[in-house]
């Protein structure tokens, strides 16, 4: 006869008088003590319902597996094999459910921003429609400027052959950018290395300090990265077209910026005014001014460009940017109020511009095109005064060194350097195989090192045109795509932020520098 409770002979067996079911006895004592009614009728049951069944002292026989050594080191296997395989259901399902849990938190982490922001835009919208509401009515195109979002006269400046008509850089502005040339220029005769660069033995021991997820999972991939140096803040453009302004000391995402419809091919932050630029694949350029509470709002979306936005490069002043375009031109745009100046045809050019950098004095502008020449224009009179052939591939990254004499380039084949004084390559890298392009390069700000980006990241110790430039670090590409896509210096070259083609921003450095943990 069995326990009606755990199915198994009772060691001290007891019958209920009311149901005459029999239990072993310390369980229906704690059962009855928990609940007073029988476990299998629902009945109220007492201890003076059960009755102890007197049964005569046996000895158990011992199971045939049992009865010698071999059997019972057989039993103990069987235990320890269902111990290990209940051990490893277990560890599953826990791995399962930190899975499931993560990926809630960041489901509703991004729920609030979105509700967050859908709550200031709808405020926005409320107080224009009480302040339109208060003044008199507006004509049609002014209300369409105001709810579009572009700039108001923008449809006013077509001219013929639907061509927007140019305002043209103006004598006051190449006034500005000459003032500001030999300004930069004098101070750099008096440059020198700043006391807190990193060290090349520091250099020498980076490596990864933090990665940090910060866009889609169902998009990975980020095209491009910039660092506020002054606020230590790393902004990255993705694959699933949003910005995400990272605080890296804090460790935490300030802000995601939302608005573009695809891909994000680059970002730039402007030294002054808390402005912010992005370009991206679907023609805009959006200007993104930054509030007390830390939020960015779009300042203006042009779409002066007919084709992929592939860069965007701020002038020394901080009051002009180029974009450069697959559509072969390049834009000059006045930042304060978001118009295009002029924008330069390039008719040699079919296959458009695919990257564009300010020389650090800004009178110079380089950009790269997809047909492998690198092209160097006069700003002010936005004339191409040189050429650099040699590249295999489109021309990826363009960088000028600080020292106003050196200038990078990324392709397919690998990177070239440049003497802007003898306009000739007086070197070059192949560092990965004909199916690996290098992606990204980037000068330190005191441009003593060089960052390379392809299949992996390199540094090198910037020499001369005559001495070596040598290798001093190289660092594996930990998302395993085998594809690093942007690699940019932090201030004093103290770490390395780096983009590749999955979500994660990694941060590499010295070992116990003050860094946030990995998310």
């Amino acid at each position: 006869m069995n326990c009606s409770i755990s199915g198994e002979v009772p060691e001290d067996p007891v019958v209920s008088k009311k149901s005459g079911l029999l239990y072993e006895k310390r369980l229906i004592e704690r059962h009855i003590a928990d609940y007073g009614k029988c476990p299998v009728t629902g009945e109220p049951l007492t201890m003076e319902d059960i009755v102890p069944v007197k049964t005569g002292k046996i000895v158990k026989p011992r199971s045939l597996t049992a009865a010698g050594i071999p059997g019972m080191l057989g039993m103990f296997q069987n235990e320890w094999d269902a111990l290990m395989l209940s051990n490893f259901a277990l560890e599953q399902q826990l791995h399962t459910a930190r899975q499931e849990l993560s990926h809630a938190l960041y489901q509703h982490d991004a729920a609030c921003r979105v509700i967050a922001r859908l709550k200031k835009e709808r405020d926005e919208a409320r107080s224009l429609l009480a302040q339109a509401e208060r003044q008199a009515p507006l004509t049609a195109s002014a209300v369409l400027a105001v709810s579009n979002g572009k700039r108001a006269a923008e449809e006013e400046d077509m001219g013929a052959g639907a061509k927007r008509m140019r305002p043209g850089v103006s004598d006051s502005i190449i006034t500005e950018l000459t003032e500001c040339n030999a300004a930069l220029s004098q101070q750099r005769k008096k440059r020198q290395i700043p006391p807190t660069l990193a060290p090349i033995d520091a250099l020498e021991s980076y490596t990864q300090l933090s990665s940090h997820p910060l866009h889609k999972t169902n998009k990975p991939g980020i095209l491009s990265i910039d660092i506020n140096l002054s606020k230590d803040i790393v902004a990255t453009g993705g694959i699933d077209s949003n910005v995400v302004l990272f605080g890296r000391t804090s460790g935490e995402i300030l802000s995601t910026l939302s608005g573009h419809s695809k891909k994000v091919t680059s970002v730039k932050f402007v030294a002054q005014n808390d402005v912010f630029l992005s370009g991206s694949a679907d023609k805009t350029v959006r200007i993104w001014q930054g509030s007390e509470d830390g939020n960015y709002g779009c300042r203006h979306i042009l779409k002066d460009h007919t084709a992929e936005v592939q860069a965007v490069t701020v002038h020394a002043t901080n009051n002009y940017f180029v974009t450069a375009s697959l559509d072969a031109t390049w834009c000059f745009y006045d930042l304060a109020s978001g118009s295009c100046l002029t924008q330069v045809e390039d008719p040699s050019n079919s296959m458009g511009y695919t990257s564009a950098a300010f020389h650090p004095d800004g009178l110079i502008l380089g950009t790269g095109t997809a047909g492998a020449t690198v092209r160097i224009w006069d700003v002010k009179s936005r004339g191409n005064v040189a050429n650099f052939d040699g590249h295999t591939g489109a021309v990826t990254a363009i960088s000028f060194s600080e020292n106003g004499y050196f200038l990078a380039t990324a392709a397919h084949d690998g990177v070239k350097l440049w003497d802007l004084r003898k306009l000739k390559n007086f070197r070059s890298f192949e560092l990965y195989d004909q199916d690996t392009p290098t992606n990204s390069v980037d000068f330190d700000h005191s441009g003593s090192y060089l960052a390379i980006a392809g299949s992996d990241i390199r540094v090198f110790q910037v020499g001369s045109v005559k001495a070596e430039w040598n290798c001093i670090k190289t660092l594996p590409d930990l998302s395993g795509t085998g594809r690093a896509t942007c690699v940019k210096f932090g201030p004093d070259a103290r770490y390395l932020a780096v983009g590749s083609m999955d979500r994660n921003l990694r941060i590499f450095g010295l070992p116990g520098d003050n860094a946030p943990t990995e998310s």
